[in-house]
C-alpha cells in the first residue's frame, strides 16, 4: 500500500499535500490467476511498478507521512476484518495488527536482501547496482526505526525469523510450522 501512494506521489510531481493525496485515492488489491495479488490503484492495476529504483528510494518517506500512515493502516484493517489474512509489512504486529494469532519478525543480513532485490530487479528488468541497493536497504532500515510516526520495531509477541541463506520455500514451511502450533 505504501509503495502504491509512493507510486501516486511520484506522478503527482512529489506533491507535499499528503492529505488531499490520500483523500483523493482509491486503492483495492486483487488476485489474478496468471499474476497472484495486484494492487489497484485509482482504477489501473500498478503492481508492475512498485518495485521499480524511484519507488523504493521514497518510499520510507511517503510512508511517514501522518496521511499516509492513517490512510494505509485503516484500509489494512479493513481488509483483515473481511477474511483470514497473512499480512506483511513493518508495522503489520504492532499497529494493524497487534492481535494477530501469530506474528513473525523476518530478519535478513542487509546483503541478503540486497542480493534478493537485485536478482528481483533483473527479473523485472530493472537496471541496479548491488552496492547502492544495499546502501538503499541500510539507509531505509535507519529512517523506519527511527521515524516519528509508528516506526519500525519487533513486537514483543513476535517470533523472530532469519531467514538469511534460505529459499522462499523454506521460510514458507518455517512459517506454516508456526502456524500449525496455533491452537
Amino acid at each position: 500500500m505504501y509503495r502504491a501512494l509512493t507510486y501516486k506521489y511520484l506522478k503527482l510531481n512529489k506533491t507535499e499535500d499528503f492529505a488531499k493525496l490520500v483523500d483523493q485515492t482509491t486503492l483495492d488489491l486483487t488476485y489474478k490467476a496468471d499474476k497472484g495479488q495486484c494492487v489497484i490503484l485509482d482504477n489501473e492495476d500498478v503492481t508492475d511498478f512498485l518495485r521499480n529504483n524511484d519507488v523504493t528510494q521514497h518510499v520510507s518517506y511517503v510512508a511517514s507521512k501522518e496521511p499516509v500512515r492513517s490512510f494505509a493502516v485503516k484500509k489494512q484493517k479493513e481488509l483483515a476484518a473481511e477474511k483470514g489474512i497473512v499480512m506483511d509489512g513493518r508495522d503489520i504486529g504492532t499497529v494493524v495488527l497487534p492481535d494477530a494469532d501469530l506474528k513473525v519478525y523476518m530478519i535478513a543480513s542487509v546483503e541478503e536482501r540486497a542480493e534478493r532485490r537485485y536478482k528481483d530487479n533483473q527479473l523485472r528488468g530493472i537496471e541496479s547496482n548491488f552496492e547502492d541497493l544495499k546502501r538503499d536497504i541500510e539507509a531505509r532500515d535507519q529512517y523506519d526505526m527511527n521515524r516519528e510516526i509508528s516506526p519500525l520495531r519487533k513486537a514483543d509477541d513476535a517470533v523472530t525469523l532469519d531467514t538469511t541463506g534460505k529459499s522462499i520455500e523454506e521460510v514458507t514451511d518455517e512459517i506454516l510450522a508456526m502456524v500449525s502450533q496455533i491452537k
